[in-house]
């Protein structure tokens, strides 16, 4: 019975410990102040907008930026996204 709940809590914890180090998306006005890490695009994303999000974020990530703006986005047989990226 305890490791059930150990095994528990340790999942609880990766998926919080996770979600705090992702990027949030903000808009121009909350943009206002933060420093700018320069740009990141996507494309060829053919499945879905929220996708689209889910590669913008992982780079920003990986570039070490806290949040991001999408600046450009446009679709026809492909998504595209252009992002700032902020500290």
């Amino acid at each position: 019975m305890k490791i059930k709940s150990t095994v528990a809590t340790l999942s609880l914890l990766s998926m919080l410990s996770f979600g705090a180090f992702a990027a949030t998306s903000i808009d121009a006005q909350q943009a206002q102040g933060r420093q700018s890490l320069g740009t990141v695009s996507v494309s060829s994303v053919t499945s879905s907008p929220m996708d689209m999000r889910e590669m913008i974020d992982q780079k920003a990530q990986e570039k070490g930026a806290s949040a991001y703006r999408v600046i450009e986005a446009h679709t026809g047989d492909e998504w595209h996204a252009t992002a700032e990226l902020y500290k």
